[in-house]
C-alpha cells in the first residue's frame, strides 16, 4: 500500500510539473501583455505586473499596427477552410469507408501516406502554381491547398464511418434514400461528436497556419494574424509587451472555443476507442 500511494505521488509530481511546462508559456504572454514597456525592462521576467494595463492591446489596435485587418482575414480563411473541409472530407470518407469502387483501398492508402511528406516539401510547388494562375497574393491562394480536405480529416471520419452499423444504412436504403439522402440522415446526425472534433482540430490549425501565408502573400492585405505578429518584431523594434500582447489576442478565441465544445472532444475520444 505504502508503495502504491509512493507511485500515485510520483505521477502525481510528473503531471505537475508538465502541466506547469504547458501552462508556463501563456501566464508568460498574458503578463508581458499586461506590462508596460519600462516595467518590462525594469522587473523579472517573471514577474506579475504592477499594475496591470491594457495599453499595448490599445496600441495593437490602434493606427500603427492596425491588427484588426490581420484577425479579419484570418477568420475568413478559418470559415472558407472549415466549411470546405467538413464538406469534401465527409463525402471522400464515405466513398472510401462505404461505396465499392476499383482500387478504393489503395487510393485511400496512397493518399494516406502524404501525411508523411512535410510541408516544407510542397510550399515550392504550391507557390509556383499559385504564381502561374495569378492566384500570388490572394485570399483564394490561402484557401485553396486546404479547402478540399486533407488527409488526417478523411482518415479520422473513415476510420469512425465504419464504426457505423450496417443496418442503419440498409434501413436508409429500403426507405428510398440514396447517397446522399444517407449521408444527410443517418451518416452525419450519427458523426456529430466527431465533427465536432474534426472542426475544432482545423480552426486551431489554420487560425495558427504561419509558413504558407507567409510565403504566398506580401503587404498588409493579404497578411494573417500570425504573419502580422511576426511583423511585430524587427531588426530595430523589439517591443515585447506589444508582441505578447498580440498572442494573447490569438490565444483567447482558442480557448474559448475549447471550453464551448470541450464535452463534444471528450465524447469524440470515447466514441472512436482512442486512448
Amino acid at each position: 500500500m505504502r508503495r502504491g500511494r509512493l507511485v500515485d505521488a510520483a505521477v502525481l509530481v510528473a503531471l505537475l510539473v508538465g502541466a506547469a511546462a504547458t501552462l508556463a508559456p501563456f501566464v508568460l504572454s498574458v503578463t508581458t501583455a499586461l506590462k508596460t514597456t519600462r516595467q518590462f525592462a525594469s522587473t523579472p521576467v517573471l514577474s506579475p505586473p504592477a499594475p496591470p494595463t491594457v495599453e499595448n492591446i490599445v496600441t495593437l489596435f490602434g493606427r500603427d499596427y492596425d491588427f484588426v485587418t490581420p484577425i479579419a482575414v484570418t477568420a475568413q480563411v478559418v470559415v472558407v477552410v472549415l466549411v470546405g473541409q467538413l464538406l469534401f472530407s465527409v463525402l471522400a470518407a464515405y466513398a472510401f469507408a462505404r461505396l465499392e469502387f476499383p482500387g478504393r483501398d489503395a487510393l485511400f492508402w496512397v493518399y494516406l501516406g502524404t501525411l508523411m511528406v512535410p510541408q516544407a516539401v510542397t510550399v515550392i510547388p504550391l507557390y509556383l502554381m499559385m504564381t502561374e494562375v495569378g492566384l500570388r497574393n490572394t485570399f483564394w491562394a490561402l484557401v485553396l491547398p486546404y479547402v478540399l480536405g486533407s488527409p488526417f480529416a478523411i482518415f479520422l471520419l473513415r476510420e469512425h464511418f465504419r464504426t457505423i452499423p450496417q443496418d442503419l444504412i440498409d434501413a436508409a436504403r429500403l426507405d428510398g434514400a440514396g447517397t446522399v439522402g444517407i449521408l444527410r440522415h443517418v451518416v452525419v446526425p450519427v458523426s456529430r461528436p466527431i465533427l465536432t472534433t474534426l472542426a475544432v482540430i482545423t480552426v486551431v490549425t489554420h487560425w495558427n497556419n504561419f509558413l504558407w501565408p507567409l510565403v504566398i502573400t506580401s503587404g498588409r492585405t493579404w497578411q494573417v494574424m500570425t504573419v502580422a505578429t511576426a511583423g511585430l518584431q524587427t531588426q530595430y523594434n523589439g517591443n515585447w509587451p506589444v508582441v505578447m500582447a498580440a498572442t494573447t489576442v490569438a490565444i483567447v478565441p482558442l480557448i474559448v472555443l475549447f471550453l464551448v465544445f470541450r464535452h463534444s472532444v471528450v465524447r469524440s475520444i470515447t466514441i472512436t476507442g482512442f486512448r
